[in-house]
């Protein structure tokens, strides 16, 4: 089964879209003059045909108030982006033996690299699969452009950090020592966190971005980051929109049928408070994802970087992000969300490691951060207590739903989700933090 997604330009004539025999669905990616305005999901029967005309009705349906926006916006005085007045920037990689998919991430981040690139039709193709060599190396013809001598290749607008995460063999190394504008380090503690810290302090960057191995950023993507800086000088966090690489599995359908890592389309600036929700910031989802992030440097090291015993590994793979987020707003700082930032996440493509997603990254990895902030943060923990009473309320309700058909996920996905839960609440953190300590004592 599966779903194409299928990117519409909506300044120009409407296609018509003729579904194959496999696909059981369609996704939109909708742009208005390049920049990503809203991602349509629909079931259809296999061999389905849409006319132009269908097309235009679902899309004024679904996103006809943001295309009038959009157009206002566009003739209102606004800041205008400025890459003279840009931070230095620093984009980093954490990785760990998967070398095909940071190939791939890295051929759609060096296509924004270099300052030459600032035509907004620049491609942001996927280099084939068969370009990629068993060793995940990309070959330099197909990603470097050719100078001649005595022509000096321009400034990179960026750099770009691959952090290898305690990688079991030299992959991804050689991997980078092929691409002459990304630059390698290497993290032995394992744990995603330990990787983010390492960036930290091996970057050069005011603004430190971090996108994981199994992103594609969009081709607008620098320009979203810069937009929002520009908006937002005093922001010390930014995040961004993150749509699905694709939809070839019932896994990754699913994943998205409920809703994904989307965070709309709406600019959104975080501060102090948000009217109409009492839990406030506890609930850190409401932020972003750590898959596209990015934040000033030095305030992050200034509140002490990433917690380790967060984002782990197989054993708390969730929660680092979540809990940066509300370090951020809890120290007084501004976060932004940014649609125009954006990148595009491979989900799980198997039904077990989603609901092993569900359960360790989204419930396990969810009650340790909350945990961990009940455990640091004395002043919220009524908000706290709250937020977990709402969760289990939220879980309940959905497993409901699903035991009753009406919900596109399985009652064991929720059953995952919520028993994950419950083992983080019942001494995760602190069990995560014994883990690290025992780490950090190897690796000294």
């Amino acid at each position: 089964m599966r779903y194409p997604i299928i990117e519409i330009e909506v300044t120009q004539p409407l296609p018509t879209i003729r579904l194959s025999e496999n696909d059981v669905g369609i996704a939109l990616i909708v742009r208005r003059k390049d920049q990503a305005i809203a991602f349509l999901m629909q079931a259809l029967p296999a061999n389905s045909v849409l006319i132009s005309a269908e097309i235009a009705k679902w899309i004024v349906k679904e996103a006809g108030n943001k295309l009038v926006q959009e157009s206002i916006r566009e003739e209102l005085p606004h800041p205008t982006a400025n890459l003279a007045d840009f931070p230095s920037l620093t984009v980093a990689v954490c990785t760990k033996d998967r070398p095909d998919n940071l190939a791939r991430c890295l051929q759609s981040l060096i296509k924004l690299q270099h300052a030459e690139l600032k035509d907004n039709s620049c491609s942001a193709s996927i280099l084939p699969a068969a370009a990629i060599s068993k060793t995940g190396k990309i070959p330099i013809s197909q990603n470097q452009q050719n100078y001649p001598a005595n022509i000096q290749r321009p400034t990179p607008r960026f750099e770009i950090l691959v952090i290898d995460n305690a990688s079991t063999d030299k992959r991804t190394q050689e991997l980078v020592a092929a691409l002459p504008s990304v630059r390698y380090v290497r993290e032995p503690k394992p744990g995603l966190n330990f990787a983010r810290n390492c960036a930290l302090h091996a970057a050069t960057g005011e603004i430190i971005a971090f996108v994981d191995d199994d992103v594609v950023v969009d081709r607008q993507w620098f320009n979203g980051l810069l937009e929002a800086w520009s908006e937002n000088p005093d922001a010390a966090a930014f995040t961004g929109q993150v749509l699905p690489y694709a939809l070839e599995t019932k896994a990754q359908i699913l994943c998205e049928q409920r809703g994904g890592f989307r965070k709309g389309f709406e600019k959104i600036r975080f501060g102090q408070i948000l009217p109409g929700n009492t839990l406030y910031p506890c609930g850190a989802g409401v932020f972003g994802v750590g898959c596209n992030m990015a934040f000033r440097r030095q305030i992050v090291l200034q509140l002490g970087g990433f917690d380790e015993a967060l984002d782990t590994g197989p054993s708390l793979p969730g929660g680092g992000d979540h809990d940066m987020f509300y370090r951020i707003i809890r120290a007084g700082y501004t976060l932004v969300y940014e649609p125009k930032y954006l990148v595009f996440h491979e989900h799980r493509r198997d039904y077990l490691s989603l609901r092993r997603q569900y359960s360790r990254s989204w419930g396990l990895g969810f009650t340790s951060y909350v945990t961990k902030c009940y455990l640091s943060d004395p002043p919220q923990r009524e908000k706290l207590f709250r937020l977990i009473l709402w969760w289990m309320n939220y879980e309940l309700r959905q497993l409901l739903e699903s035991l009753l058909g009406k919900h596109p996920l399985s009652p064991d996905i929720f059953l995952a989700e919520f028993f994950g839960g419950i083992a983080g609440l019942l001494g995760g953190y602190p069990r995560s933090c014994k883990r690290i300590e025992q780490i950090r004592r190897e690796f000294v």
